[in-house]
């Protein structure tokens, strides 16, 4: 500050500069000081100042500052305060002193207002961009608290730059990976502020691999036992997942779901958990919901579901929800989420039904459950918590809601009454004195109801015992009676909601209503009167629940049919009112709250008055029970033969439908059975087609030579003649040669998987040796005498071929001998001994097809023969599949013992080598040293003198 001292010391004879004059001198300065150390000390007083003087820097420094991160890139100091002066003038996180002078509203304005002026210009953004590249933290670290605070102030502006800027994104991930907890902690903030609300860079964000640095960093510090940082890491993570489906979808496909479940694993004592790890555990909790939450698609709900089952992240989750010492916002939190992980997925359902509480005798967790819902000295969030549970549990879950009120059922209720059902708490709490319990019954039973016509017709079964001495009434009849006793709203409008979607798509429910009489004018009485504001909400129900009644009216009771509740409802309270009471309910302002999202989300108890599913209901129902009551008694008919004509065509289509299955079925048996007879024929075909070509080849040999040695019978007097008949034989003998030769091939090829085999054997047999095991040794001889008879087959193949070829050698001298004689013989002489010719033909005529009979007799013998080699080949394989199993066993002792000899081996190579250091050394040293030929010699002829000692005696 020596030059700060002098540039207020220079005003000593006069009055002190004001901070507006010192912070101008200081701009003059930097701005045109031409060394550096005067430019450094100048922005190092400007720092100093920024805090205190804020506007009047932010004025009038801003630009040269700006200016100094442009020229003066080379010094880091420099930078580094520059940017740190920057970042106090953007910033509005003053001190407290500070923030009780200035209004904290003038101070958001006056950071906005620097903010623009710094983005205004885009390259100044990206300038601030390449100083996080420095690895200098004298730069990096200012530079990250001042990108920051500016998308704290100008989010969308600054964020737009950034996205446009070349790889900006990618700069920014680099902070993650920096060794300084300092920087990468604030890298954290920094990419909370980056990914608010922007769909693209979230999804930037996450393929640059952070999701896999983020939980790097949460294992790291801890998971939910870690600080501050595990916090600030799962609020980014909520950030680059929630509403964002590439991103929830990359999620889960990169496994990332499995290492959750790491973070809910909690010990038997749970009791002093800090403030740190009540928050951190609330975030993981709200993570999990962020993937399963009801807004997603449902196909990407349901996919994740599955795999916070199969990781065991669904079954850690239930035991966090049955532990004890748990802390209540996070139990209840807890059971939201698991509430939320099961909704709708069957396989997560069935298992949330087995899991049981740690209690003696063992207790259901819906039980459980239950039993904190219907409980007043409950807190209201967990009872909204249970609730939502509950209803989340039966949510599409037809196999749920049967067990839930096959509970009610009088076959299924426990005699003895050592255990309470869920069914049991569920009436208590229908007719229990609180408002609250009573609301919350009724809703979870009327989930158990929805969409399930068999269980609303089931429920029509139950019978409650109401007093000593009187008779039992039915369910349906013990609500009515609590509906005319004037109850609290809360309780009337639970009630009315539960007979509402009892009654709804149930015509026998509606007659087993309608045939009370009392429930009619109880109902048109409570429309047609005039009440107050909070009554309007009962008025519309009442008004809901009798057009329910006219609308799934099947008209079985003659005093409550159609035509006559409409006339009722037109006498006593008029259509227009009917219908301007029955819009109450879509008007209310706890309506249109409740049809937000499934999940009950109330300030208060007094405000639980509609349930989600209901509003649905309401939304179906309304316009149907509006057009029902403008119809005529002619339109009704019309309807209802309509509808009975539907039925009929819809049971006539359901026939024909099941015809057509049973008859495609029947003709994909058939298709099935035709391609098999097809695939069969085709074999056959081509067996038959060989055969035929195979035939038609013998047939045309057998012409052929049956046309050459005509030939030679008929011109057996010319010499040409002759030679002709002479040259055909060495080619039917070269077809023979060339089959021979077949089956020579054929013949090593045999031979060479004989020996094979014959190692295998010899390996076996040597191993054998070595264990001494007699029952291998047995199976080893027993594939030795296989293969000897394999051997002595082939010895006799062999001798056939030789025998073959030596007839093939005869022939051919023969022939030889034949065209000898022919070429001595004269002309002349041809004609005399032209009988003699003619008797030497036919005999070699009749000796070659003699010949080429028993070849072609021989070669069938041989293809025989060959087929049974094949047989015993394949036997034999199978025996040196059991051997070579056998093999791998004593392979391991072999190789054991194999180690052991490498052991000695070296042992011996290391003697050897010592041994022979020595005699080299006593050779030096002139001292007579005997070779080990020499020693083994002499070792040799003792044993021998030995032995002839041993005979002379």
């Amino acid at each position: 500050m020596n030059f700060l001292r002098g540039v207020m010391g220079g005003q000593s004879a006069g009055a002190q500069p004001s901070g507006a004059e010192t912070i101008q001198k200081l701009c003059d300065r930097v701005a045109s000081s031409t060394l550096l150390d005067d430019r450094r000390d100048a922005v190092r007083a400007l720092k100093s100042l920024s805090k205190k003087y804020r506007l009047e820097v932010g004025f009038q420094a801003m630009e040269h500052l700006i200016n100094v991160l442009q020229t003066d890139r080379s010094d880091s100091e420099i930078i580094g305060y520059a940017l740190d002066t920057l970042f106090n003038i953007v910033s509005n996180d003053l001190e407290e002193e500070e923030q009780e002078e200035n209004p904290q509203k003038q101070v958001d304005d006056l950071g906005r207002q620097f903010t623009e002026i710094f983005i205004k210009q885009q390259e100044n953004v990206t300038l601030l961009l390449t100083f996080l590249e420095e690895f200098d933290f004298q730069v990096r670290w200012p530079g990250v608290k001042l990108l920051t605070s500016l998308l704290k102030q100008q989010g969308p502006q600054v964020q737009q730059i950034i996205l446009v800027s070349p790889m900006g994104v990618s700069r920014l991930m680099d902070l993650l990976a920096d060794s300084r907890e300092v920087i990468r902690n604030d890298g954290v903030l920094l990419l909370q502020q980056l990914t608010k609300s922007n769909a693209a860079i979230q999804k930037i964000v996450a393929f640059e691999n952070a999701f896999e640095r983020l939980l790097d960093i949460v294992t790291d510090e801890g998971n939910s036992d870690g600080g501050i940082v595990v916090e600030d890491c799962l609020l980014l993570l909520q950030n680059l997942l929630k509403n964002n489906n590439s991103n929830q979808n990359f999620f889960k496909e990169g496994s990332y779901i499995q290492r959750m479940k790491p973070w809910f694993e909690v010990g038997d004592d749970n009791s002093g958990w800090s403030a740190q790890k009540v928050t951190n555990l609330h975030l993981m909790l709200q993570l999990v919901r962020v993937l399963v939450s009801p807004t997603n698609p449902p196909g990407a709900t349901s996919s994740c579901q599955k795999t916070m089952f199969h990781c065991g992240l669904l079954q850690q989750l239930c035991t966090i929800l049955m532990a004890t010492g748990v802390p209540a916002d996070i139990l209840t939190e807890t059971i939201n989420t698991v509430s939320e992980v099961i909704r709708g997925c069957q396989i997560n359902q069935d298992y949330f039904a087995s899991v049981n509480a740690p209690s003696n005798p063992p207790r259901s967790a819906i039980v459980v459950l239950l039993m904190s819902m219907v409980n007043e000295r409950q807190p209201f969030v967990l009872r909204c918590a249970v609730l939502y549970c509950f209803q989340c549990f039966l949510y599409k879950n037809q196999k749920g809601q049967g067990e839930i009120v096959s509970t009610l059922l009088p076959s299924t209720i426990d005699a003895t009454g050592n255990s309470v059902s869920a069914g049991q708490l569920l009436c208590g709490g229908l007719f229990s004195t609180d408002s609250l319990s009573n609301w919350c019954a009724a809703v979870a039973l009327a989930h158990a109801l929805q969409d399930n016509a068999t269980l609303k017709e089931q429920l029509l079964r139950v019978q409650l015992a109401t007093s000593i001495g009187n008779p039992p009434v039915s369910l349906l009849q013990q609500c009515t009676n609590i509906l005319s006793q004037g109850s609290k709203v809360q309780t009337r409008v639970g009630l009315l909601m539960l007979l509402c979607t009892w009654l709804s798509d149930c015509p026998i429910a509606v007659t087993h209503f309608l045939h009370n009489s009392a429930n009619i004018p109880f109902l048109t009485g409570q429309i047609a009167e005039n009440l107050g504001e909070e009554e309007q909400l009962v008025q519309g129900l009442c008004a809901l629940l009798l057009g329910i009644c006219i609308y799934y009216n099947d008209n079985s009771l003659e005093n409550c049919r159609k035509e006559k509740l409409k006339q009722l409802i037109e006498k006593r309270i008029g259509k227009e009112n009917f219908i301007e009471k029955l819009g109450f309910i879509s008007k209310h302002e706890l309506y249109s709250k409740a049809a937000q999202k499934p999940q009950p989300s109330f300030s208060s108890a007094d405000h639980m008055m509609f349930d989600h599913e209901f509003t649905k209901l309401v939304k179906e129902l309304e316009g149907i029970i509006t057009k029902a009551i403008y119809k005529s008694s002619e339109e009704d008919k019309q309807e209802e033969e309509v509808k009975k004509t539907l039925e009929q065509h819809d049971n006539i289509v359901t026939h024909y439908k099941k015809v057509i299955r049973e008859q495609d079925q029947q003709l994909e048996e058939l298709k099935q059975k035709v391609n098999t007879l097809k695939s069969q024929n085709e074999q056959l075909q081509t067996a038959v087609t060989q055969q035929m070509s195979q035939i038609q080849q013998h047939k045309d040999q057998y012409n052929l030579l049956k046309v050459q040695l005509g030939k030679d019978n008929q011109h057996h007097s010319s010499h040409s003649d002759m030679l002709q008949m002479n040259g055909i034989q060495p080619e039917e003998i070269s077809k023979l040669r060339q089959e021979i030769e077949e089956l020579k091939n054929k013949h090593e090829v045999l031979q060479g998987q004989l020996r094979e085999k014959d190692s295998v054997i010899e390996n076996m047999k040597s191993l054998q040796s070595e264990t001494g095991r007699t029952e291998q040794s047995s199976q080893i001889t027993a594939g030795l005498e296989h293969a000897n008879e394999l051997h002595r087959e082939l010895e006799a193949l062999r001798i056939q071929i030789q025998s073959q070829s030596s007839d093939i050698s005869k022939l051919q001298s023969e022939k030889q001998e034949l065209l000898q004689q022919m070429n001595t013989a004269s002309v002349p002489a041809l004609g005399d001994s032209a009988a003699v010719i003619a008797t030497k033909n036919s005999e070699l005529e009749g000796r070659l097809l003699q010949e080429i009979k028993e070849l072609k007799s021989e070669v069938k013998a041989l293809s025989e023969e060959k087929a049974l080699l094949k047989q015993h080949l394949d036997s034999s394989n199978s025996t040196a599949a059991v051997l070579q199993d056998e093999k791998s066993k004593l392979q391991q002792e072999v190789s054991e013992s194999k180690k052991e000899q490498d052991d000695l081996l070296v042992l011996l190579a290391d003697q050897d080598q010592k041994i022979f250091a020595l005699k080299n050394k006593l050779k030096e040293l002139g001292q007579p040293v005997e070779d080990e030929d020499d020693i083994e010699s002499g070792d040799q002829a003792d044993e021998d003198e030995e032995e002839d000692g041993e005979e002379e005696d």
